[in-house]
């Protein structure tokens, strides 16, 4: 029958998840209390590590789960405390863990050699886990591998439990812990979830209901929240400040949703105002712009086309003036030309009809006895008359009709002086001709 229940207990223990030991995940808006003062229970028996007491949060809040001694998974590791940390919006639960070395617990002063960094409990040497006598409760009767050794704690002693947020702790993982936080972790083990899931259960266990000074505040081992091994906080760590009820919780949760939800909504609107506007006044801005660039364009069209047409009237103009004082000036030179030659042609065709009257002068060809008188021909001046037959274009000149003067003009027979001195003795014979003697 014993082991009937022993092994019932052994698969409870299996089923429970680890989220019920490790709240990781779990965030709210409260601060969990001020850790209880306490004394620790003496260890139950050689290579049970401690385990320090915190407080966890459940369906009905803050509950406190009681500091206990465990044994560890593997011989050599040591418990590092989970803790709260403040996340910038809530209050989330770092899970606990076991490894070589103790890694980042937040700063928390949990008491018993965690006083913030490291572990100052004890170590283990060839197997066995050596006890520090000043900081652990420890029957040196019953265990033999102990050691003494003074903590010192050189910061302020407080009992806050969490780090970050208001009133919280400030501290930051040193490197050793940081190394330690990236070695291999082990989880807590089924003893440890099942004494978390425990306290759980018990009512008076609540921060609500024993207002921060828990009746259990520690056990001998894991599970046994009564007997000769239960220990009592002797008092609270801080004056406990109640949480405002669940309904109010959920009313200021919704509430500040609401409000979050509002001013996301006001954000969005006035993102959404300030876009509109913004696209409205481009829009206007890049209508301003093709309107003028419009309007500059037309009056630029209209006085590129003023100027264009302004310079064709111009040219125009200028060719009109410039054809019509070619005109005027051609017209001018041919009328020149053709006065000047209607002038020449004149002037050239008069000389012919003066030369009418050498057809007239036949008294010249009277003067026969000249060709008796040899000296005659020495008369050639008569002979030099030729420019009469040279003046041809005479007879094509119709006005010579018209110079019928010129046969009255007397001095055509002037050129009978064509014999001159000369011609005088060869007609003196002429004049004695008719007597026949001399």
């Amino acid at each position: 029958m014993r082991k009937i229940r022993l092994l019932s207990l052994a698969l409870l223990i299996l089923a429970m998840s680890a989220a019920a030991f490790a709240q990781f995940g779990v965030s709210i808006t409260i601060a969990p209390p001020a850790l209880p003062i306490y004394t620790q229970p003496m260890v139950p028996a050689a290579g049970y590590l401690w385990m320090p007491g915190y407080w966890a949060y459940g369906d009905e809040g803050y509950f406190w789960v009681p500091g206990t001694w465990v044994e560890p998974p593997t011989v050599g590791l040591l418990w590092t405390p989970g803790y709260w940390g403040w996340g910038g919006n809530a209050f989330a639960w770092n899970d606990g863990y076991w490894g070589e070395q103790v890694g980042f617990y937040g700063g928390v002063n949990y008491g018993f050699g965690y006083g913030g960094v490291g572990y100052e409990g004890g170590y283990w040497n060839n197997g066995a886990f050596m006890y520090n006598r000043s900081v652990n409760n420890v029957n040196v009767t019953n265990i033999t591998n102990v050691y003494s050794k003074t903590v010192i704690n050189e910061t302020t002693v407080n009992h806050v439990s969490y780090n970050g947020g208001e009133g919280g702790i400030t501290a930051r993982p040193t490197a050793a812990e940081e190394t330690a936080m990236h070695g291999q972790h082990t989880p807590a083990t089924a003893m440890q979830t099942a004494h978390v899931h425990t306290a759980s259960t018990n009512h008076a266990l609540l921060a609500s209901v024993n207002q921060g000074r828990p009746a259990i505040a520690a056990t001998a081992k894991p599970g046994e929240l009564s007997g000769s091994g239960v220990v009592a906080a002797k008092q609270a760590g801080a004056p406990y400040k109640a949480p405002e009820s669940k309904a109010a919780t959920k009313a200021t949760e919704n509430k500040a949703a609401e409000n979050k939800a509002a001013t996301t909504k006001a954000t969005e609107n006035k993102a959404a105002e300030n876009k509109a506007a913004t696209t409205k006044t481009t829009e206007n801005k890049a209508a301003e712009n093709k309107a003028a660039t419009t309007k500059a364009t037309e009056n630029k069209a209209a006085e590129n086309k003023a100027a264009t047409t302004k310079a064709t009237e111009n040219k125009a103009a200028e060719n009109k003036a410039a054809a019509t004082k070619a005109t005027e000036n051609k017209a001018a030179e041919n009328k020149a030309a053709a006065t000047r030659t209607s002038e020449n042609k004149a002037a050239h065709a008069q000389p012919a009809t003066h030369a009418q009257p050498a057809a007239h002068a036949q008294p010249a060809a009277h003067a026969q006895p000249a060709a008796h008188a040899q000296p005659a021909t020495h008369a050639q001046p008569a002979a030099h008359a030729q420019p009469a037959a040279h003046a041809q274009p005479a007879a094509h000149v119709q006005p010579a009709a018209h110079a019928q003067p010129a046969a009255h003009v007397q001095p055509a027979a002037h050129p009978q002086a064509a014999p001159h001195p000369e011609a005088r003795p060869a007609s003196a014979p002429e004049k004695k001709a008719p007597g026949g003697k001399e």
